[in-house]
């Protein structure tokens, strides 16, 4: 279990903020489409699965560079950036008025 342990990069943790970084940026360029005023969740799902497509892209892509291998850890971190991002932005949106609805 430590060999285990000793392997963990403790940089991988900033997957976390970067992958967060990516998805606010990518939900602020998609904010002009909203698709589905009424259900938020719905027009999420395209930044969202653009950024888990770039964290897949860059992991299958560290396979063929030498000296690095893929992790699926990585993969997880990002998708934890990720889905924080989306639950900070929700929290954030329901504090402000929607001009859709007025």
């Amino acid at each position: 279990m430590v060999s285990d342990l000793a392997r963990f990069n403790p940089y991988s943790l900033l997957h976390i903020p970067l992958y967060g970084v990516l998805s606010v940026l990518l939900i602020f360029s998609f904010l002009p489409f909203r698709f589905n005023p009424i259900n938020p969740i719905n027009h999420s799902f395209v930044p969202g699965g653009i950024a888990l497509g770039v964290a897949i892209a860059d992991e299958i892509h560290q396979s063929f560079i030498p000296g690095r291998d893929p992790s699926l850890t990585d993969v997880l971190l990002d998708l934890f950036g990720i889905i924080l991002a989306f639950v900070i932005i929700s929290r954030f949106h329901k504090h402000q008025p929607d001009s859709i609805t007025q």
